[in-house]
Order: structure tokens, then C-alpha cells, then sequence
């Protein structure tokens, strides 16, 4: 009697095709997303060219960051809360003067979108002549304490934005401080979702690199890239 499963076996030909089906999704799911995130930018005035152009210089660039300065940090080991270096005499922990935060501002993830809001905020201006500029900013605030609230910092993985809070936060005060969709909102979200992100996750944590033994901080980079290009992308659909 035959059994109940059979198992045949795959010849080189259908296993040539298997892989060349794999390496095919593997390369086509990267370029269908960029295709979708390049037409949403075009909504905010960008040729479909100049739009996937911006897009892949902020994922290319969010592997360079730019050193700015260092801080001093205090004395702790980094995780642990335990003091790294203590007087030979009195056993007090003291200061470490070693010990330093480098802060640096992320290409891709700061610099480019800055750029492309302050671009969108004149272009708002000039080519339109409806300014968005007090909108923008109340809406950059609120979403900068919005994410500084939720931001996370740690030694081990350093800081972490909230991934979708920030860019619901700057479509809602895109739409409520312009009164509707379109261009202006659009601007508006764009504005104050990438630099409210940069703003809350990454300038406001600052001042808490001295006590929270994180080694670095980069604006922009690991941990707010992903937030800042999400916003981007969902501000552009609402133009």
C-alpha cells in the first residue's frame, strides 16, 4: 500500500527558480516601498525623481553622523548605577573626568530634513503666498514635548522614539491649526513631525546625558531615523 505522503523531490531547475523568485522579492519589496514613499513625497511638490532622490539620501545618510561636541558625564558605570572610579584615600566615588558624551547631529536623520522643511516652509511662502510659519511652530512644540515625554533613554540602547505618536501628533496639529487637509497641512505635519521628533527626542535629552551614562547621543540617528522618515512619509499623504 502506497503511503499516505509523498514527498518529490525538487530538481535543480525548480530550485533555480525558487531562488531567483526569492532574490526577485528580496529586491522588488524595497523598490515597491521606495516607489510609494517617493509618490507620497511628490505630493509635497517634489518631482517623482527629486522625491525618491530625498528619500534615499535620508537612508543613506543615517549612517553618517556629524560629531558635535562631548559632555561630561558623572562617574557611573554605564547600566549599573555603580561609581567607576573612587579616591584612593577617602573610598568616595569621584569624578572621572575620562568619562565623556558625544554628541552628534545624524545626516540623514537630522540634517536632509531640516533642510526639506525649511525648503517646503519658503516654498509655502513664496510659490503659494500662504505663510506657515506660526502654525508650524506651535505645532513643532507640541509635538516635541509630545515626544519627549515618550521618549526612552537607557544606557544600553540609547534613545528611543516613539515610532507612530509623533507623526499622528503632527497630522492631527497639521489639520486642527490649517483648518483642513492639503498643502499647508501637509507642510505643517512634515515641519513639525521631523524637527519635533529631532526636538524632543534628541535636543531635550541633552542635559540627561550627564546622569544617564549613555556613551553618545546622535540627533537623527539610531532610534529616531525610522520615526523621522515615517512622519515624513504620512505628512506628504494629507498635501
Amino acid at each position: 500500500m502506497s503511503g499516505l505522503l509523498k514527498i518529490s523531490s525538487t530538481g535543480p531547475l525548480s530550485l533555480l527558480a525558487i531562488i531567483v523568485l526569492v532574490a526577485l522579492l528580496i529586491v522588488l519589496i524595497p523598490l515597491v516601498l521606495l516607489g510609494l514613499a517617493g509618490a507620497a513625497f511628490s505630493r509635497l511638490g517634489f518631482s517623482w525623481i527629486g522625491a525618491v532622490a530625498v528619500i534615499c539620501a535620508m537612508l543613506l545618510g543615517s549612517v553618517v553622523d556629524i560629531p558635535l561636541r562631548t559632555v561630561r558625564r558623572t562617574a557611573e558605570d554605564a547600566g549599573t548605577g555603580t561609581p567607576a572610579v573612587f579616591d584612593a584615600f577617602t573610598g568616595e566615588p569621584v569624578r572621572d573626568e575620562r568619562e565623556r558624551a558625544i554628541i552628534s547631529l545624524n545626516l540623514g536623520g537630522a540634517v536632509i530634513p531640516g533642510a526639506v522643511s525649511a525648503y517646503l516652509l519658503v516654498q509655502m511662502h513664496h510659490a503659494i503666498g500662504q505663510p506657515v510659519y506660526v502654525q508650524a511652530a506651535v505645532a513643532l512644540l507640541i509635538v516635541a514635548v509630545i515626544t519627549r515625554i515618550l521618549t526612552t533613554v537607557n544606557p544600553a540602547g540609547g534613545v528611543r522614539a516613539p515610532l507612530l505618536v509623533p507623526a499622528g501628533s503632527a497630522l492631527l496639529c497639521g489639520v486642527i491649526l490649517t483648518g483642513g487637509t492639503g498643502p499647508a497641512a501637509a507642510v505643517v505635519a512634515f515641519v513639525a513631525g521631523t524637527m519635533g521628533t529631532l526636538a524632543g527626542a534628541g535636543l531635550f535629552h541633552i542635559p540627561s546625558l550627564r546622569t544617564t551614562g549613555t556613551p553618545s547621543l546622535s540627533i537623527g540617528g539610531a532610534g529616531m531615523t525610522g520615526t523621522v522618515l515615517l512622519c515624513g512619509i504620512l505628512a506628504a499623504l494629507i498635501a
